[in-house]
């Protein structure tokens, strides 16, 4: 009653103030309107009014004057006595529209009197605030200037100061990103909203900790995200879902997903700027950041972005984060782009399903063609981490595999009996729930994944074969289609092995570009090739001769590449190698084994034993007497035809004193025709270890000094041990 009461006091004040105001306009208004009238001069002049003049004045006259209400005729009549001749000033006896003549001095114009401002400070920007309400004046607008960012400088700090300062505002800083994480993570749902109060320190501006406050938010919210977001991707709600009225829980439950998609959006987006103005090498208006610590600041955002590429490959904004993280994979700053390459390889190791090894693979298809083909090798390496073992090869061209149909109701009724149609429908039905309740994918979209995958994957690799031959990206084409060869429709397999051919032939290639060009004609021939009439000759042949120029020191990894080459042209094709083949094999390899180390060595040796195995009248090299007629040439590059079958592995004695124990074993092993049983036979862990050629390999490199360190170690030992048993 109060509030009507005071609303009704107010309503009436404020119509008698308007009666009031208008009671004294009127007033003022006549009280003018008399003034003109008492005070009109005479007129100057007499003049005859023309004919025009006086049909005027008639027709004014004749207008009825009933149709217009007093107070528009009063303010007419006001309007004509300002703008009439006679109610002008008449102080000056000078005609209104007479020109000024030259030389005649006139007074100074009102302008001219008053004094000039000269602007010596700039216009200050102003900041408008809410009007205020007034009942005579009405709405008044407010404003004021806005205030300097720069601070009032006060006294100089010392280094000491400066430092204790900062270290007290950096402990501040880190106890509030503490409370926050900590209050997030213990009840995320309730406590959402500090999600975006911990982003917002992202912002951080106090010149003192604003880099470490940053990277301290940045990788604090990666945590925080890595734990909170749930295991499935978050789809909008539509317009009847809003509409529709649900549980307390359940609204909740969406307003905790509403609210962290939308965090992570924005905290994505803070990351990605981040990165774009060092790429940019822009300088902020607040200065809190400075230039040169920015690449720090995205130094650590890239490293966010890619732990949370690898980390929720499920959620949303995932292929955000593969366009973003790729592109960075060819970024002149190594350790950028090393950071970017392993992430990515991390991720396509882990994919089990195929859907963001596709999405990977689509954006470095894309970026490769848009560079023409001007990148680095790393984001062509970072492919043979796909796992992709299994495809649709008839698929690749026409989905011509039949579908999976349930029987209607003619065909049941033709086909089967009453009671088969009463069991083939519960089946049907049961196998429709187990379909729909069935959360992993299923086998088939599986493959049809991984079949796309690999079309974009080759799509990739044929193109640089022919429109980029010559470039950096060739060994990594070829060990890339060395390791997929096997996967390769069919159609393919000629022009790609002429391809192969003519790049060996044309000698631009290193000899491990060479060799990879083998393995992946030897991959080809050895899964679905089987069915092709062909015998690689030229490849056996230049890997016998590129046998003799691989690299024997330190960086010896060609020899893996030999290993598998020769598991894939000797072992595995047995049927189709001839025993001079083999032999000339078996004694090029046990050459090979003098100059190189003994990680090399013991894994050739292993290869030695294999193909002895694997052709058992390779033992007439352990022989001194000639088998045949011819001498062998150990020069000629054709093993066909350098007669290996009259020479035999006097390598092997000498490798019977090497320093390394194992090749000391395999030597002398070798020596007595790699016998499976009895004294000449490996020791059980060496025997099982050989069925894998590249363990050898792996499992013995390391320096050759520390090799001879363990040596004297163990010589020590035994000879300690031999005069403690002379002792006793």
């Amino acid at each position: 009653n109060v509030k009507l009461d005071n609303k009704l006091k107010n309503r009436q004040f404020k119509k008698e103030s308007t009666d009031k105001k208008h009671r004294k306009e009127q007033k003022k208004l006549r009280a003018a309107i008399k003034d003109a009238v008492l005070k009109t001069p005479l007129p100057l002049e007499r003049y005859k009014k023309r004919p025009e003049d006086e049909e005027e004045e008639e027709f004014v006259e004749s207008l009825p004057m009933d149709m217009m209400e007093e107070d528009d005729l009063e303010q007419i009549k006001a309007m004509a006595q300002k703008a009439s001749f006679l109610t002008r000033d008449l102080s000056s006896s000078g005609p209104v529209h007479a020109k000024k003549r030259k030389g005649e001095q006139q007074g100074p114009e009102s302008y001219e009197k008053m004094p000039r401002k000269m602007q010596l400070t700039e216009e200050k920007e102003v900041i408008h605030l809410l009007p205020i309400k007034d009942k005579i004046r009405g709405l008044i607008p407010q404003s004021m200037e806005k205030p300097e960012d720069e601070a009032v400088p006060g006294p100089a700090l010392t280094p000491q100061e400066q430092l204790k300062l900062r270290t007290q505002k950096l402990t501040n800083r880190k106890l509030r990103i503490a409370s926050l994480g900590s209050d997030i993570l213990s009840d995320p749902t309730t406590n959402i909203k500090k999600l975006k109060e911990l982003r917002a320190m992202l912002m951080e501006t106090d010149p003192y900790v604003a880099v470490t406050v940053r990277k301290l938010v940045m990788v604090s919210l990666m945590e925080v995200f890595k734990d909170i977001v749930p295991s499935y991707r978050i789809r909008p709600l539509t317009e009847t879902e809003k509409a529709s009225k649900v549980k307390k829980e359940t609204q909740q439950l969406r307003e905790f997903e509403e609210g962290l998609v939308s965090q992570y959006k924005f905290y994505l987006e803070n990351l990605e700027q981040t990165v774009k103005d060092w790429k940019q090498k822009k300088r902020k208006r607040s200065e809190a950041v400075s230039l040169q610590s920015y690449r720090g600041l995205a130094e650590v955002a890239i490293r966010c972005i890619c732990e949370l590429l690898v980390a929720l490959p499920h959620f949303n904004f995932h292929n955000n984060i593969i366009v973003t993280v790729v592109p960075l994979m060819n970024d002149p700053v190594k350790r950028v782009s090393d950071m970017c390459c392993e992430a990515v390889k991390k991720l396509l190791k882990q994919d089990k399903q195929g859907h963001a090894s596709l999405g990977t693979v689509k954006v470095i298809s894309g970026l490769v063609k848009s560079r023409n083909y001007d990148v680095r090798p790393e984001l062509l390496k970072v492919l043979l981490c796909l796992r992709i073992k299994e495809v649709e090869v008839k698929k690749d061209t026409d989905d011509t595999a039949p579908k999976k149909k349930f029987m209607n109701y003619k065909d049941k009724k033709k086909n089967l009996s009453r009671m088969q149609r009463k069991w083939k429908k519960a089946e049907e039905k049961l196998e429709k729930e187990l379909l729909e309740a069935e959360a992993s994918e299923s086998k088939d979209k599986k493959l049809k994944l991984h079949t796309e995958t690999l079309n974009i994957v080759f799509l990739i690799y044929f193109r640089i074969l022919k429109k980029a031959q010559k470039s950096i990206l060739l060994p990594s084409v070829l060990e890339g289609l060395a390791k997929f060869a096997h996967l390769i429709n069919l159609e393919f397999f000629d022009d790609l092995l002429n391809v192969l051919q003519h790049l060996i032939q044309s000698g631009d290639l290193t000899y491990r570009e060479s060799l990879h060009c083998i393995q992946t004609a030897f991959n080809i021939l050895s899964g679905q090739g089987d069915v092709l009439n062909i015998d690689p000759l030229n490849f056996y042949s230049h890997l016998y001769k590129t046998l003799l120029k691989l690299n024997a020191g330190a960086s010896n990894d060609d020899i893996s590449i030999v290993l598998r080459c020769l598991d894939v042209m000797l072992t595995k094709r047995r049927k189709q190698v001839t025993l001079q083949r083999a032999l000339a094999f078996v004694k090029r390899l046990s050459t090979l084994s003098l100059h190189t180390l003994p990680n090399a060595t013991v894994g050739i040796l292993a290869s030695n034993r294999t193909l002895m195995h694997t052709f058992p009248k390779c033992d007439i090299l352990l022989d001194n007497e000639a088998q045949g007629s011819g001498v062998f040439l150990p020069e000629l590059d054709e093993p066909e035809y350098c007669n290996p079958q009259n020479t035999a592995l006097w390598e092997l004695h000498t490798l019977k004193r090497h320093y390394h124990p194992v090749v000391r074993r395999f030597a002398t092993h070798l020596c007595a025709g790699a016998p499976s049983e009895g004294s000449g036979a490996l020791i059980v862990q060496l025997a099982r270890s050989q069925l894998l050629l590249l363990q050898f390999f792996y499992k013995y490199s390391y320096n050759p000094r520390v090799c001879c360190m363990v040596m004297k170690i163990l010589e020590k030992s035994k000879e300690i041990q031999a005069r403690k048993s002379f002792g006793n």
